[in-house]
């Protein structure tokens, strides 16, 4: 195979990879606001292919989204694919993906998890999946959208976990996978939920886990589920 024929084979295969990762981002957001996590076009996804970053676009409804409205920048946030704004949260996506593993980014206003951010600087060890998300998720200071400021929040609050909650305005949570991102965003949420409800009950005090709990917790979750083949 020729140079120029290798490079054209290797342009259509990046190609494909991407077109792809926009389809599982769409699938992704959409199913944060088939499923309550976001209202309209709040929330927002983001996906890794190479030294790109694909992001949903500001303000468009995501039924609307087609293969022609894909979204790249590259780290430093210039815009590289599309004609469509990128989210206002590109600081908080870029963020994350420059200074951690991440390869999907998924950030939502569920609504448990939002009231929890606004009750308590982290959430309480109430459920053993805290471990699957490194420890208990703690709350980054409320910044404005969209700045530089809750950016910096947002990766103090991650530091050594894998979902932080954004006082007053929602959660962000990151994975190697678009499906492993939304499943932290879900555990979130419901471990919130369980928080919200179980403190609610009058003249009662939730049991929560202890560290040595949640380290136990940590090991047997590492093994969870089918085996590698």
């Amino acid at each position: 195979m020729t140079d120029e024929a290798t490079g054209e084979a290797t342009g259509e295969a990046r190609r494909d990879e991407i077109e792809q990762a926009w389809r599982d981002l769409v699938d992704t957001a959409r199913r944060t606001a088939a499923e309550g996590l976001v209202v309209g076009t709040s929330g927002n996804v983001s996906v890794r292919v190479g030294e790109l970053v694909l992001v949903t676009p500001s303000g468009v409804p995501y039924e609307r989204l087609t293969a022609r409205d894909t979204v790249a920048v590259d780290l430093d946030g210039r815009q590289v694919l599309g004609d469509l704004e990128p989210t206002s949260e590109l600081p908080l996506h870029l963020a994350v993906h420059r200074e951690t593993g991440a390869r999907a980014v998924v950030h939502t206003h569920a609504v448990h998890a939002t009231a929890v951010s606004t009750l308590v600087p982290e959430l309480p060890p109430i459920h053993y999946m805290t471990a699957a998300l490194g420890g208990p998720v703690r709350v980054a200071p409320y910044a404005l959208y969209g700045t530089q400021e809750l950016a910096r929040n947002m990766l103090h609050a991650l530091r050594d976990r894998t979902a932080c909650l954004l006082q007053n305005h929602g959660t962000v949570t990151y994975g190697d996978t678009l499906p492993q991102a939304y499943d932290r965003t879900a555990q979130l949420e419901w471990m919130c939920s369980v928080w919200l409800t179980a403190s609610s009950v009058p003249g009662r005090t939730p049991s929560l886990l202890t560290p040595a709990q949640l380290a136990a917790a940590s090991t047997c979750l590492a093994t969870y589920g089918q085996p590698t083949p």
